[in-house]
């Protein structure tokens, strides 16, 4: 495979009356020793599979696959799907797939969802994992689709994303960055950084920094958490009203039914203190409060998850 340098691309992309597209949010990787680093960081191996989002001219998806790994590679993108396929060559068993990953906002495409799928179904003891540098655009969208997903819930996610984004879903309780997010990824999985990148890696150049991020889901975590849309609906309706108190928080989320003394009983079991803010909160109190709020607030609707405005919170995760 030619190595995919700014000056081989920008050759390549003349030769084809291709250009990077803003709307597709696509910045190349032109510093080939990172690809090195994303796939070592996945620790991707043989028999892995591989779902790989915005392939530009299929740099990582032929180094995944020369692996051994079972790749599903998704370009919206058809100008470079085609060059995705001619870099992967007819020997690969590469499946690559031109539509956008995501069925509108809130839900993965069905036509990923199938192929994944029948993958999985073929080799049931395949590690699923998510290894791209992801266009800007889709990255919140995707990681929070798939973490909140149990049947194509990722072992690994290892993505070139925003610095910014990688801070937030790394964020601690206290810190400006902490919010719905930084809980919702934390409460299912381990994330670090592994490198921060600069503009001048990519081609085109981005305004931003942008990060390796690791994201590895933990079973365990997940066990701890009996009914995830709850617990997603509880946290993002309390973040957005950072700004407020726990106790006027909670009073208003059962739209006053829930009286403050109740409020103030209820935090004082948890031992939360009702003048703190959401962005003091760590993960273990959020899911605590939202195991006690659940039955609570269910008598009050007959849907327990008509706390949440949005009817597609379990896959969705927006900060204030």
């Amino acid at each position: 495979m030619a190595r995919q340098t700014q000056s081989y691309l920008r050759s390549l992309f003349d030769a084809r009356g291709l250009a990077p597209r803003r709307r597709y949010g696509q910045n190349f990787l032109i510093d080939l020793n990172l690809h090195e680093v994303i796939v070592k960081a996945a620790e991707v191996t043989a028999g892995d599979l591989v779902l790989e989002v915005g392939t530009g001219a299929g740099a990582l998806t032929s180094l995944t696959a020369s692996l051994g790994a079972h790749v599903v590679a998704v370009e919206v993108d058809e100008g470079m799907a085609r060059l995705t396929r001619e870099t992967l060559g007819a020997a690969s068993e590469a499946k690559v797939l031109c539509c956008d990953v995501l069925a509108g906002k809130n839900k993965l495409n069905p036509q990923v969802v199938e192929a994944l799928r029948g993958l999985l179904a073929e080799h049931p003891g395949r590690r699923l994992k998510l290894v791209a540098n992801l266009p800007y655009n889709i990255a919140t969208p995707l990681v929070a689709n798939l973490l909140a997903s149990d049947e194509l819930r990722p072992e690994r996610i290892v993505v070139t994303i925003q610095l910014e984004l990688a801070e937030r879903m790394k964020a601690s309780p206290g810190d400006s960055a902490y919010g719905a997010l930084s809980v919702m990824v934390q409460a299912l999985a381990d994330v670090e950084v592994e490198r921060v990148l600069p503009p001048s890696v990519f081609w085109p150049r981005p305004q931003v920094d942008s990060a390796i991020v690791v994201i590895a889901t933990r079973d365990e975590k997940r066990a701890l958490i009996d009914d995830l849309a709850w617990f997603q609906s509880v946290t993002r309706r309390i973040f957005t009203q950072r700004r407020k108190n726990l106790r006027g928080v909670l009073h208003g989320l059962a739209d006053g039914r829930l009286d403050k003394p109740a409020v103030d009983a209820l935090l004082a079991r948890l031992g939360i203190d009702g003048t703190s803010r959401a962005e003091r909160l760590d993960v273990a109190q959020f899911r605590a409060l939202a195991t006690a709020l659940q039955p609570i607030l269910a008598e009050y609707s007959q849907d327990a998850h008509a706390i949440d405005d949005d009817s597609d919170a379990t896959t969705t995760v927006n900060d204030e």
